[in-house]
């Protein structure tokens, strides 16, 4: 199974929750976002542990099955997508969110998340890993 992690599933693995520490270790592949890199750094910078949380997502991303993703045309043009769905829809997103999923879909990744709002997204498979 490959997967890809919200903020939401790196936390939750780092703080040992069940679910999400069953999905990462049992992921065949795990691929990451840079959006979730970007949002991973700014908790690290705003909280009293930026060294330890460094190197503990420093260990994760060198892991042989983790893979960081860039962003290109083509999650460009499925975040376009979805964007148009959720405004026809009236059920606006996180914008980070949306790129997050738009690079699972591009991936051809299960998301791993907590945020229900993933739930809306057309075409997304989609874990939430707290029910």
């Amino acid at each position: 199974m490959k997967i890809m992690l919200d903020t939401s599933a790196y936390v939750g693995f780092k703080r040992n929750e069940a679910e999400a520490v069953e999905l990462i270790v049992n992921a065949e592949r795990i691929v990451f976002s840079p959006v979730v890199l970007g949002e991973l750094l700014f908790g690290f910078r705003n909280g009293s542990r930026f060294r330890k949380n460094m190197d503990d997502l420093n260990r994760f991303l060198a892991h042989e099955s983790v893979k960081l993703c860039p962003i290109g045309k083509t999650t460009a043009d499925r975040y376009s997508r979805i964007v148009m769905q959720l405004k026809r829809q009236g059920t606006p997103i996180p914008t980070n969110d949306i790129w997050i999923a738009a690079q699972a879909m591009e991936h051809g990744a299960e998301l791993i998340a907590s945020d229900r709002h993933f739930k809306i997204i057309s075409g997304l498979v989609y874990t939430n890993f707290r029910n």
